[in-house]
């Protein structure tokens, strides 16, 4: 996988003047069926989360209040997504190293993920993450 893989999904929107509604169905709106939902808040100015990436999990990440930046990586290009709409969300296919930087305040990241927590499914090491990618990566 490669940061090409990685992509902007515009999710749909039912506008209403008593509040906005949008809705994510697996293997519909994301490339997968939705096994495990976690969300990221109350993160300290300064701070950084993610600095990962997965053997086989692909993620949809979602800024549901405030926004994030997304730095992606793999082990050979570079991007970031900035993350700011409660519509769009980031599909991260697997073996994309990921740091999500520069939260706002009282910003709410979702993550959507295709698998369940699964600790060896993690590379927690660059290094031995770009070894695996130059390999074509597993």
């Amino acid at each position: 996988m490669s940061i090409a893989d990685c992509r902007i999904v515009d999710l749909p929107r039912i506008n209403d003047p008593r509040g906005n509604l949008t809705f994510i169905e697996g293997e519909r709106h994301v490339p997968f069926d939705i096994k495990r939902v976690y969300y990221l808040y109350d993160v300290p100015g300064g701070e950084a989360r993610g600095g990962h990436a997965h053997r086989q999990l692909e993620q949809l990440i979602i800024a549901m209040s405030g926004s994030f930046d997304v730095e992606l990586d793999d082990g050979s290009a570079q991007k970031t997504f900035t993350l700011n709409r409660s519509y769009y969300g980031l599909y991260l296919p697997r073996m994309v190293w990921r740091e999500l930087t520069n939260f706002s305040s009282g910003s709410v990241c979702t993550v959507m993920a295709s698998r369940r927590y699964e600790e060896e499914d993690y590379y927690r090491d660059y290094d031995e993450f770009a070894a695996a990618a130059r390999e074509g990566g597993q």
